[in-house]
């Protein structure tokens, strides 16, 4: 499955909602995710994300793609080096 997420989360959770996402997605700009992610994955992002989340007041949204291959992505500006952070 192919997804793109997006936050928004209070400052002082900030941080460990964006390192949860980074360990199951590609961050490709402040507050958005994208990348392919199996159901049993996917799960366990959410699971944690609720861990650190306060429910009444962050919201982070799921957009499903069914086929990535239709999806068609361009960018106006600079787009992230997504290959940052391989070693």
């Amino acid at each position: 499955m192919y997804f793109i997420v997006t936050y928004d989360v209070g400052e002082e959770r900030l941080n460990k909602v964006r390192k949860i996402l980074r360990k199951y997605f590609i961050w490709v700009q402040n507050s958005v995710f994208e990348g392919e992610i199996s159901e049993a994955k996917l799960e366990k992002c959410i699971y944690e994300l609720k861990s650190v989340m306060d429910e009444n007041y962050d919201s982070v949204y799921f957009y499903k793609i069914e086929n990535k291959n239709n999806l068609k992505k361009f960018v106006v500006g600079i787009e992230k080096d997504i290959t940052g952070d391989i070693i």
